[in-house]
């Protein structure tokens, strides 16, 4: 109940409000003059017990108030009336501050949950005191950073991705027939050790199974048993296999679900089981199989992608990057170093699959790099990101070293882009990838395309560049890469009127908030009263780091780095670089969240959130980010004199 007030006390010591706001934050950072100046025009006001003293989108915010003594609690209330605690908040503790700063109605309800003072300065007093005191206004903005931005993140996390044990859930679900990943590899009873251990080498595979003179296994024999049986117990390598291998054989039926294997191995203190089906062994099946399908691990996937001699066993791998990635979200990873891991992974699969691919078709004829670009060029990928890469080699030195080069990338680009999209990587729609001849090109001709898009700036070489300047050498000879790099950075040094192009194109996205402070969404269509969160809310800020750093020569492309690089080289204001970083974090977290909801789903993921589905505390920071925008487009106004025709 909003109940009334005493009236404020009009007599008030000025001493005991200045000795009260030397010992409070920021306050205590201010000159005597200052305090005293304070001191002198504030009030005190008295509120009972269970009084609102501001209502949530009722309260026109006239004061900040410092809790002398007692305390309060700031809640949010629904439409049901339900209400989420949000904070208590005690003696020497501010509220209101948010609100004024905002120019906002009051966004919390704030409630006495004691007999409580407060002393009370003026919206003009305390407004005059940020635009004149940098220190003073740093404190609350760094404070509204990590406090209320975390709040926001956690509420994220809590409401978007409701806990989960994800191994428990596979090993309960998935069958054993599921991840078996080879036939069974046979060996004679007669064999010798050595042609075992060479065979098992050759193979990449940890056991093998003993036939009997019926054709059924009689034993397994497995690498620890070459270790702790042959060479511990110095045994001859030409030992018959049958001596030492482990009989019977341990079976499961394919039938069966994971647990039940890990249950059987535990009890049985084994690593290796048969898989049958109708009587029939179809493969083996170890302990370290069930660990890696739990997903919890990014370093078994890492061992299980760097050690795959199979590309098409790499588009299994491929899709369980979001299990290692959903608990880095579950223990609050920030969406940046969430999107590192991303990139770490699928820059090992393309790795691996370059790599296993040169082997099938033989050495290039001439070094070349892989190019990424786009989001994989700013290590910012999220779930399966569509593709956009080129490819770049060395000059030939002929024209038949020329032919020879063409003929080879263009099989190579061609097929690598094919199995990237089996691996769950989509194609470009703007046919940005290598298997496209025009970005499959010599040094030479990239250079060339490089420099007609800075010198000639028109509509499609800006739309170029906003792609293929993010570039980053991700496989085969970098060099090629880092000369590419260098080659734009002596271009657009001094290029003003191309840098100018590129900031003006920043201002083709406006923030989708509308006059009256509502979310802009989609009118109609599949998306409809959605709202592209990646197009609408992060391309802003991609812009602009990017043309920044070209600006100012900083080789980096990923977004938070450039902003960081571009903040300590003082090309950017401290303050306008923590609200673009918390800005953007929380965006990408909350692209992060509906994408694995929507995996989880099932359903395809996409960049489309809806604003009604958001708490009123992520609409609240949603909107917040989204203001952040206008400040950096006006901050590209005021450093490319985009005023000035």
């Amino acid at each position: 109940m909003f109940s009334s007030k005493k009236q404020a006390t009009p007599h008030l010591d000025s001493s005991v409000v200045r000795e009260f706001l030397q010992k409070t934050l920021p306050f205590n950072e201010l000159d005597k003059d200052t305090l005293d100046g304070l001191a002198r025009h504030a009030t005190i006001d008295f509120f009972p017990k269970g009084v609102k003293i501001l209502i949530q989108d009722v309260s026109d915010v006239k004061h900040i108030y410092l809790i002398q003594k007692g305390g309060v609690k700031l809640y949010l209330q629904d439409e049901s009336g339900q209400a989420t605690l949000k904070d208590y908040r005690g003696e020497g503790s501010v509220f209101g501050a948010l609100a004024i700063i905002r120019d906002s109605r009051s966004s919390l309800t704030v409630e006495a949950i004691e007999d409580t003072f407060c002393f009370l300065l003026t919206k003009d007093s305390f407004l005059k005191l940020l635009k004149t005191h940098p220190g003073f206004s740093q404190y609350y903005l760094k404070a509204f950073s990590e406090n209320y931005i975390k709040k926001s993140f956690s509420e994220l996390r809590k409401e978007k991705l409701p806990p989960k044990t994800e191994g428990a859930l596979y090993l309960f679900t998935v069958k054993v027939n599921d991840i078996i990943r080879k036939r069974p590899e046979f060996i004679s009873p007669v064999d010798s050790i050595r042609n075992a251990a060479k065979r098992m080498t050759r193979m990449g595979i940890g056991s093998l199974l003993i036939k009997d003179e019926y054709g059924k296994p009689a034993g397994i024999i497995t690498d620890k048993d070459l270790r702790s049986k042959v060479v511990a117990e110095g045994l001859s390598y030409s030992t018959p296999v049958e001596e030492v291998m482990t009989s019977p054989v341990e079976t499961i039926s394919a039938n069966k679900v994971c647990f039940d294997a890990l249950l059987s191995m535990m009890s049985k203190q084994i690593h290796h089981l048969a898989v049958e089906d109708e009587g029939r062994v179809i493969g083996v099946i170890t302990s370290h199989d069930i660990l890696v399908l739990q997903g919890e691990s990014p370093v078994y996937l890492f061992k299980e992608i760097t050690n795959q001699n199979n590309i098409e066993r790499l588009y299994e791998l491929s899709m369980r990057v979001p299990l290692v990635v959903r608990p880095l979200i579950e223990e609050g990873a920030k969406a940046n170093n969430i999107t590192r891991m991303i990139t770490v992974m699928n820059d090992l699969i393309l790795d691996r699959i370059l790599t296993l691919m040169q082997e099938e078709l033989g050495p290039p004829p001439v070094p070349f790099c892989w190019l990424v670009m786009g989001s994989e060029g700013r290590q910012e990928q999220t779930f399966r990101t569509d593709q956009d890469n080129a490819l770049v080699y060395q000059d030939p030195k002929n024209e038949q070293e020329a032919e020879s080069a063409k003929k080879y990338f263009k099989m190579f680009g061609q097929e690598a882009i094919n199995h990237l999209v089996k691996c769950g990587y989509p194609l470009c729609p703007g046919d940005n990838m290598a298997s496209n001849p025009k970005w499959n090109q010599p040094l030479s001709v990239w250079k060339k395309y490089f420099s007609n898009w800075v010198n000639t700036p028109e509509p499609q070489e800006v739309l170029h560049s906003t792609v293929f300047f993010d570039f980053r050498p991700a496989y085969g000879h970098l060099a090629l890469g880092f000369k590419l790099r260098d080659h734009l950075n002596i271009l657009v040094r001094g290029k003003d009127m191309f840098l100018r192009y590129l900031a003006q194109d920043c201002f083709r996205t406006k923030p989708p908030i509308s006059f009256f402070k509502n979310f802009l969404v989609e009118r109609d269509g599949e998306h409809k009263n959605r709202l592209d969160i990646k197009a609408r809310g992060l391309v802003p800020f991609w812009d602009f780091a990017r043309v920044m750093a070209l600006r100012h020569g900083i080789d980096e492309t990923n977004t938070m780095v450039r902003l960081e690089m571009l903040k300590k080289g003082g090309h950017m204001p401290e303050d306008l670089f923590l609200k673009a970083k918390e800005s953007y974090e929380f965006q990408m977290q909350l692209r992060f969240l509906n994408q694995l909801q929507l995996m989880e789903a099932g359903e395809q993921p996409h960049n489309y959130i809806n604003p009604a589905e958001l708490s009123d505390l992520e609409k609240q920071t949603l909107k917040g980010a989204f203001s952040v925008i206008s400040n950096l487009q006006s901050f590209l106004k005021e450093t490319f004199r985009l005023n000035m025709g």
